[in-house]
């Protein structure tokens, strides 16, 4: 309450004081004690009224503790810190859209790079196939071609002796012939040489049933060590270190153990 409030209600309570002393100061009687009660509340009355206008002068003039602009600051700065809850989930739906297109475009992205992956290699898978039919069919080209030289040889070997023949001179002709021969073996060893292809000579090498066919045995000779190759019948051939064909070998053994 106001220092206006408070001084309405003193001089009240005073003008209270001043009337019970003057309804103190008369004879007892009826007629006084009536005329007091209505003067008793009539200053109620006045003092009711006064506080009332105190009050409301009180209102106009004096602002409250939590003022209208008060409220406005503090709600501009909530406003100004924290958004409004209606307002958050139009972000978080937002927020959730772009996500949303960003993983569709990573999808897409993905699938598309997916497919060029399968289409590279179906065609790889092509083009292997391809390479390995041709190898099984052009593999020997190289092969056959210096074959070809060898053939050369060999033809014109068997026109020259066909032509000395004729000639009757037999001496002359088996010479020719065995330079000839000689000729071919050497040019079939060279073509062998140049594709990998290795005659082996297992004479005094341990006897292995992965590169030897044992054709039968026989009793270990001087120098001789027995379980080793002791003759060939047939050679056998090595392409690049791989056994194409095996050796026909007789194997020594000691006397004992002859079959």
């Amino acid at each position: 309450m106001g220092a206006p409030a408070k001084a309405a209600g003193k001089r009240g309570i005073s003008r209270i004081s001043s009337f019970g002393a003057i309804a103190r100061a008369l004879p007892p009687s009826a007629e006084i004690g009536n005329m007091a009660a209505r003067s008793v509340w009539a200053v109620r009355r006045l003092v009711q009224r006064l506080l009332a206008s105190s009050a409301a002068s009180e209102g106009r003039g004096w602002p409250r503790p939590f003022s209208t602009a008060t409220q406005r600051t503090a709600g501009e700065a909530c406003s100004s810190e924290d958004p409004p809850d209606e307002l958050g989930p139009s972000l978080a739906e937002r927020a959730l859209k772009l996500k949303a297109v960003k993983l569709e475009k990573e999808v897409q992205d993905l699938t598309m790079r997916y497919q060029r992956a399968v289409a590279d290699g179906e065609n790889i898978r092509r083009r292997t196939q391809r390479c390995v039919e041709d190898a099984k069919i052009f593999g020997i080209q190289s092969f056959c071609k210096d074959l070809v030289e060898v053939a050369d040889i060999l033809e014109k070997t068997t026109e020259y002796i066909s032509e000395e023949t004729e000639s009757g001179d037999q001496k002359l002709t088996l010479e020719k012939i065995f330079r000839g021969l000689s000729l071919l073996e050497a040019k079939l060893k060279s073509v062998f040489a140049k594709h990998g292809l290795e005659k082996m000579t297992p004479i005094g090498d341990k006897y292995d049933p992965h590169e030897h066919e044992l054709i039968c045995h026989v009793p270990a000779g001087v120098g001789v060590q027995p379980g080793t190759v002791a003759l060939v019948r047939q050679d056998g051939y090595k392409l690049h270190g791989r056994t194409i064909r095996l050796a026909r070998v007789e194997v020594a053994v000691e006397s004992q153990r002859r079959l």
